[in-house]
């Protein structure tokens, strides 16, 4: 099995339209999806950075996710229970690490 890769960050922002645009022109990202909920999804190839607006919670990096071959394992390894995704964003669901901060964790990529 390969090894799990970072797929995205995601940075809890007041104005998606104008960071998208920011790092568009500044960092040469590339706009990959525009989610249901309003989220934009940049990448530069490698690894995603999805701007996300949720004014209930605070503004800056608000999750990291991974692209795994299977998420059931990893839920096992954790020793763990995976929160199902309900912000209709496109990770399938989520774990807490032992600090808390939630990672996000998927086995597919963003739509293109």
């Amino acid at each position: 099995m390969p090894a799990p890769r970072i797929r995205h960050i995601a940075l809890n922002v007041q104005n998606r339209e104008e960071l998208a645009d920011y790092y568009k022109k500044i960092f040469g990202l590339e706009e990959k999806y525009r989610g249901p909920n309003g989220t934009i999804y940049l990448s530069d190839g490698f690894v995603g950075i999805a701007l996300i607006n949720r004014p209930d919670m605070p503004w800056g990096i608000n999750h990291f996710g991974f692209q795994v071959d299977s998420v059931e394992a990893i839920v096992d390894a954790t020793h763990s229970t995976a929160e199902s995704n309900t912000f209709g964003a496109v990770a399938e669901s989520w774990i807490r690490d032992p600090e808390d901060n939630r990672v996000d964790i998927t086995e597919h990529g963003w739509p293109v």
